[in-house]
């Protein structure tokens, strides 16, 4: 039988036998490990059409308050027809159904194949999954895409759609800080933007042991987060983690690290992660709203909390910081000196 699986097990023993002793999965920040399941903040987009004006103003007060005190909250009646996801779902599937060999070898769209963490020193930073980050500057090369063509259709589609729903919701959190509707929609271009198919194969290791996916934050301005029914997403709230309940009616909606920083901290990248399950595989599709790498990120408004830096400025510096401690450190880099001797003091 061909394996369409990476050899997961294979790295991740590699990893236990050269560390001094097996490695228990836990947060990068050492926060309590206690999980309790919740369902986010649900917001229905259709508040934002009503005819009542006390029900709009209601609609985008809960997007904001959502954004400030969690960093993550689902929407319903996104209007994305659920055909269109259900059909990127197949097409997702078939993708990771493709040998493993191929996968790595193809060359589908210059290689944007990843399995598990090769940067990884330990088994705290090893990822039991498997995904295509997408570029969406390739849904053009049709040429790229080969026997895939239903796929990129799809993709083609779908992103569309995503984009459509980030940009109202930066939208409506930029005019919430006292700016016109398109100052985020300004910043990032739909070719700019990625989209990163995820699977998670069903893991032989105890939960307690490995991460599907290793405590991290989002590197953009916003991230929409289509997954099916099995669960897995964790998140930190009030220093614990919590288990996210999946809603087969919404997507999730969480604030990267560049909308933390152009709001000053208003909105909160908060780290979030997966947990491997031990009995079933997971898929998922993230969409990430991003700036070209030469956009400068700067406070919206004075006295700024971070000092500016562009977009490839702050990938670099991630890179860096996974090479050097296998993960990345985030905005606290990026803070101006004034701001953190006030924040100290």
């Amino acid at each position: 039988m061909i394996d369409s699986n990476p050899p997961l097990l294979n790295h991740y023993g590699a990893l236990l036998r050269n560390s001094a002793e097996p490695q228990k999965a836990k947060s990068s920040n050492g926060q309590d490990n206690t999980v309790v399941e919740c369902e986010l903040p649900l917001i229905d987009l259709n508040g934002l059409k009503s005819c009542n004006v006390s029900e709009r103003l209601a609609c985008t007060a809960a997007i904001c308050k959502a954004a400030s005190e969690w960093g993550f909250f689902q929407v319903i009646n996104h209007g994305i027809n659920p055909d269109l996801l259900r059909n990127m779902r197949e097409e997702q599937m078939k993708l990771f159904r493709v040998p493993f060999e191929k996968k790595v070898t193809c060359g589908l769209l210059n290689n944007p194949y990843r399995w598990g963490t090769p940067s990884a020193t330990s088994s705290n930073h090893f990822s039991w999954s498997e995904a295509f980050h997408i570029p969406l500057t390739m849904i053009s090369e049709a040429a790229c895409w080969g026997e895939f063509n239903t796929l990129r259709e799809a993709i083609n589609e779908f992103a569309a759609a995503m984009l459509e729903v980030s940009r109202l919701l930066a939208g409506i959190l930029a005019e919430n800080l006292g700016h016109p509707t398109d100052a985020v929609e300004k910043l990032c271009d739909a070719s700019t933007c990625f989209l990163r198919l995820n699977h998670y194969p069903s893991c032989p290791k105890s939960k307690e042991e490995i991460f599907g996916l290793v405590p991290h934050t989002d590197s953009d301005f916003l991230t929409i987060l289509y997954q099916d029914q099995v669960g897995g997403l964790q998140l930190m709230k009030d220093s614990k983690w919590v288990a996210v309940k999946p809603n087969p009616e919404a997507l999730i909606v969480n604030i990267g690290d560049l909308f933390q920083a152009w709001s000053n901290d208003e909105y909160k990248s908060v780290e979030h992660k997966v947990v491997a399950n031990d009995k079933v595989e997971r898929y998922s599709i993230a969409y990430f709203l991003c700036p070209s790498y030469t956009t400068m990120i700067s406070g919206c408004k004075e006295p700024s909390t971070y000092k500016n830096f562009t977009f490839g400025e702050y990938r670099h510096q991630i890179q860096e910081d996974v090479k050097k401690i296998g993960h990345k450190v985030g905005l606290s880099k990026f803070l101006r000196k004034d701001t953190y001797t006030t924040t100290m003091a």
